[in-house]
C-alpha cells in the first residue's frame, strides 16, 4: 500500500517539474507573468533566457524521478528517488529564504511527503 502512495507522490512532483520546464522554457513571458506576479512585467522577456535554463533544471528533477519510477529493484530505485526528492526539497527551502515561502509549500512540501515516506519505508 505504500508503495503505492509513493508511486503516486513521486509521479505528481515529476508532472510539476515538467510543468515549471514547460512555463520556464516556453510560456515565460505568458503564463510566467500570471504566475510570478510579484516581478515587473517587463522583466519577462528581459529574463527569458535565464528562465529557460532554470526550466531546463525542472526538467533533469523530472525525469530523474519519472526514472526511479522505472527502476524494477526496489532499493534502487527508492535511493534514486531519495536522491531527486532530496535535491527538490533542498531547492524549495532555498526558494523560501532567498524568495518566499510559498515556494516552499509549491515545490519543497509536495517532495518532502514522498521523501519521508520512502524514508519510514526503507527503515521502520
Amino acid at each position: 500500500m505504500i508503495g503505492t502512495i509513493i508511486v503516486v507522490f513521486v509521479a505528481l512532483v515529476a508532472g510539476m517539474h515538467l510543468y515549471f520546464l514547460y512555463m520556464e522554457m516556453f510560456a515565460w513571458t505568458t503564463l510566467g507573468k500570471r504566475t510570478f506576479t510579484m516581478l515587473d512585467r517587463d522583466l519577462f522577456e528581459k529574463t527569458k533566457i535565464l528562465a529557460a535554463n532554470q526550466g531546463l533544471y525542472n526538467g533533469f528533477l523530472a525525469v530523474g524521478l519519472l526514472w526511479s519510477l522505472t527502476i524494477s529493484d526496489v532499493q534502487w530505485s527508492q535511493n534514486m528517488a531519495l536522491f531527486f526528492l532530496t535535491c527538490v526539497v533542498v531547492a524549495g527551502i532555498y526558494g523560501w529564504f532567498s524568495v518566499h515561502f510559498k515556494l516552499f509549500l509549491v515545490q519543497g512540501l509536495p517532495a518532502l511527503i514522498p521523501l519521508l515516506l520512502i524514508v519510514w519505508d526503507k527503515y521502520f
